[in-house]
């Protein structure tokens, strides 16, 4: 009686194949492949091809005016009103504007003597340079140490100022807000910012700020960064490629065609007078400085990039450090992106054209579509369709336009070309948390407004070895520890998947797409693990 009831809840045809799930998995796939899987899987193809062209022309747009720019477009000198600032014998410095330099810190025990002393040692008046030391080191120690270096600048005649806060409110953008308030900077003209690992060289300030003196117009002058760690290991090579590109094309771009370009953030001198009109300082995403950029540019301020002026800095030499980073400068322009948008289009101030380069080449194509059609068409879209062989993914979109636009973004480092191919793999990687960094920006969703500072080494990176012998017995017994906090699961589970296609299309594939799965799964287990950093 029992075996009866049971029989009249189970359908006969689980009956027969119940002890087959395996089978009766493939039955329910075969079911809804056609009628909901390949069209879906197809319509996904289609606006990844799209994505794909308009990152092909922006960059193919990009490639053609830099060339122009090269061979063509005046230099910034000849575009502008360039002459080099003179002392007066009758009036003696005062041709020189009063300059305000502006070092945020936050616990940079390695790095605070290298910033300080580039600072303390640009060639400038003396009684025409302010600098000021943002300190929100909530490590005591640390700011009884930065506090004693400024002190001791001050010392030989340096006008050097040791600023602090109760609260980290606001973050950066809230330390420099902060700063300008202060009544012993409101005779100051301009203000050049570093964070705590740049080094401005001496001659800096004489070449950027001629620009803002005699052209009235201008309100930022932006220098390029260079990096002074960039060959220490195989991280820091991939991100020179990635920032050289940036400096190389984009900014020179911006700034020779539209006047317009998003600040870095440091190695940059503001006019504070554009600063004040634009609104000042805003802490309502973490890229302050590309707020302030686009709220100045809508104010038809003008900007200059100087490629030939650069400034020392430091790229982050461990992965965890890159992540967080790569969160920051993801995340924040597109919750910037969500926040301006309608405030750019009906903007009267700009010309159509201005806007259609800030909106779409700037934010929509740059911020926004790069990173999710690397993420998605190359680490899932594509590999799904391996899967799935009822639906195609024509050449020219999986190899032709993805090989052009490779080869286009390494004009910015020649030396790497050698490490295009490892460059790429290592890309798509970290697409996956550019593209959710992006969706949390653009839904204002979890870690909005996370900011975490890009930890840095500064001369630690030369005593490595020395550091290694003394603290050896400590790291054996840590190291259990550190592995386990280095594993990034996320990493991991896509080097599974990827894995798993690849032998899929190993055995039953058509299109030997196998190797480059093999090698994005190497790519991804290797930062599964958290070993990029440690590679040279």
């Amino acid at each position: 009686m029992a075996e009866d009831s049971a029989k009249i809840y189970i359908p006969e045809s689980f009956q027969v194949n119940r002890d087959d799930i395996a089978g009766q998995i493939g039955m329910i796939w075969e079911l809804i492949k056609q009628p909901l899987i390949v069209p879906l899987l197809q319509a996904s193809v289609y606006v990844c091809l799209v994505m794909s062209l308009m990152l092909f022309m922006e960059r193919l747009y990009m490639g053609v005016v830099i060339i122009l720019v090269k061979l063509f477009w005046k230099k910034p000198d000849k575009r502008y009103k360039w002459e080099p600032l003179q002392e007066d014998l009758e009036s003696g410095n005062s041709n020189f504007p009063v300059v305000l330099v502006q070092i945020p810190m936050f616990n940079e025990r390695e790095v605070y003597k290298v910033s300080i002393g580039a600072a303390c040692g640009l060639s400038w008046p003396s009684d025409r340079l302010v600098i000021q030391v943002l300190d929100d080191s909530t490590d005591p120690v640390i700011k009884q140490m930065v506090e004693l270096e400024c002190q001791r600048w001050a010392s030989k005649g340096i006008n050097i100022t040791y600023q602090i806060r109760e609260n980290r409110v606001g973050y950066k953008a809230g330390a420099l807000k902060e700063g300008l308030k202060r009544s012993y900077v409101k005779h100051c003209e301009y203000v050049a910012i570093f964070d705590a690992d740049f080094q401005p060289e001496p001659g800096y300030l004489k070449r950027a700020i001629p620009f803002l003196v005699q052209n009235p117009e201008i309100a930022l002058v932006q220098a390029r960064w260079r990096f002074v760690n960039s060959d220490e290991c195989l991280l820091t090579r991939m991100q020179e490629m990635s920032l050289d590109y940036h400096f190389t094309v984009e900014q020179e771009v911006g700034s020779a065609t539209h006047a317009f370009f998003g600040f870095n953030g440091t190695a940059g001198v503001w006019r504070i007078a554009a600063i004040n009109e634009a609104g000042g300082w805003k802490d309502r995403t973490t890229v302050e400085d590309m707020d302030l950029a686009v709220r100045a540019s809508l104010r038809g301020w003008k900007f200059v990039y100087l490629g030939d002026l650069q400034v020392k800095s430091e790229l982050p030499s461990t992965f965890k450090a890159f992540r967080f980073q790569q969160h920051r400068w993801s995340c924040g322009p597109a919750n910037l992106f969500r926040k301006m948008a309608m405030e750019i289009v009906r903007n009267k101030k700009v010309r159509f054209w201005k806007k259609v380069y800030v909106i779409y080449s700037f934010f929509f194509v740059r911020k926004i579509i790069a990173h999710m059609i690397t993420f998605f068409f190359y680490c899932v879209v594509l590999p799904l369709t391996i899967l799935v062989p009822e639906v195609e993914v024509p050449i020219w979109g999986a190899v032709y336009i993805p090989c052009i636009i490779t080869i286009l973004n390494s004009v910015g480092t020649p030396r790497s070309f050698h490490l295009l191919f490892y460059w790429i793999l290592f890309e798509n990687v970290m697409s996956l948390h550019r593209t959710k960094a992006s969706f949390i920006g653009l839904l204002e969703a979890g870690r909005v407004n996370e900011w975490v500072v890009t930890e840095k080494l500064g001369d630690t990176l030369k005593n490595k070895d020395a550091a290694k012998n003394k603290t050896n017995q400590k790291a054996v017994k840590k190291i259990r520890f550190k592995f386990i906090e280095r594993i990034n699961s996320l990493e991991l589970g896509f080097a599974a998947f990827l894995f798993v296609c690849g032998c899929y299309d190993y055995i039953y594939g058509k299109n030997n797409y196998f190797v480059y799965l093999f090698l994005q799964t190497v790519t991804f287990t290797i930062t599964g693990f958290g070993y990029v950093g440690t590679i040279i």
